[in-house]
């Protein structure tokens, strides 16, 4: 079996190990934990007083991992309804297109900025402090105003479907650490090499292409990694902010508010949004395996 072999597989039962750890620290806490949590603070008499530090287990607030499993398989609403399963990866492959999107978007938007970035000094001090205080900003205030400058453009008479503005969202945290991994990308080869390319009288261009970007790889894989899976969660977060129909997100509003009759349901569209931040980085992963040489100390994310 060959280093690459070994690693691939050694990858894979780590991952299968982690799931199966969780798992059981779940059914664990489960099974020793309080069935209405620990409360401090909780003042007798008011309903809702104190804070939880640590959850409930009954069966309401925390059902077994195997009935969770086995509802997707069942009804979705009852009656001659097809399996949760099926409502749930339509959702989520709805989400997931708009994930690529603002993905797409995000890259864009975060090469140009860490070339920007790269090529001015002065550029990467304005730019830099701005691009991460951006990310302080909380997503769920920041999704209204972008729908809301949706809506007024559609309605000045360009078209504007509500989907493209969960995907500006999405991009809006994807596009952080690619600026950030191809800024120090474009920064890392030595001045030796920037040195060797100035005696072929390489410009600019020539030296960002043939050096500088195929140096950056190691940097800016793990970022498109990163980004990716911050592109599905901006997408679900946004869906839930703005109320827009048919991906994951709005449906995991739909089926918590039937939590308390049906316990195991809303775990449906949460494994499916699992799912979709591991498609997402495996996508990526894969587009990966094309720039193997290119890859030696690649960082990590």
């Amino acid at each position: 079996m060959s280093e690459r072999a070994r690693s691939i597989l050694r990858s894979t039962l780590l991952g299968i190990a982690g799931v199966l750890a969780l798992v059981a620290i779940w059914e664990l806490y489960k099974f020793l934990g309080p069935q209405e949590g620990v409360v401090i603070g909780s003042v007798e008499g008011e309903t809702g007083s104190g804070v939880m530090i640590l959850p409930r287990t009954n069966d309401r607030a925390m059902p077994h991992v195997w009935e969770m499993v086995a509802r997707l398989g069942q009804s979705a609403s009852g009656g001659n309804t097809p399996p949760l399963i099926v409502p749930v990866v339509t959702a989520a492959l709805t989400t997931l297109g708009i994930a690529a999107v603002g993905w797409i978007i995000g890259v864009a938007v975060g090469i140009v900025l860490g070339v920007v970035m790269q090529r001015w000094r002065l550029a990467e001090w304005g730019l830099l402090p701005w691009i991460v205080v951006s990310q302080t900003v909380p997503l769920i205030a920041f999704a209204p105003v972008v729908n809301s400058i949706g809506l007024q453009i559609d309605r000045g008479g360009t078209p504007w479907p509500q989907w493209l503005s969960v995907a500006v969202i999405a991009s809006y945290l994807a596009f952080f650490p690619v600026a950030v991994g191809v800024l120090r990308g474009l920064e890392s080869p030595d001045s030796i090499h920037r040195d060797l390319m100035r005696t072929y009288a390489a410009g600019y261009w020539q030296t960002l292409f043939r050096l500088r970007f195929p140096a950056a790889v190691p940097h800016l894989l793990p970022a498109l990694r990163l980004a990716a899976a911050s592109a599905v969660v901006g997408a679900v977060v946004a869906e839930v902010s703005i109320g827009m129909r048919g991906g994951i997100g709005r449906m995991l509003i739909q089926l918590a508010g039937q939590g308390s009759s049906d316990p195991a349901a809303p775990w449906g569209p949460v494994f499916g949004a699992i799912a979709l931040g591991l498609v997402a980085v495996g996508s990526v992963a894969i587009v990966g395996l094309g720039l193997k040489n290119y890859r030696r100390g690649e960082a990590t994310a």
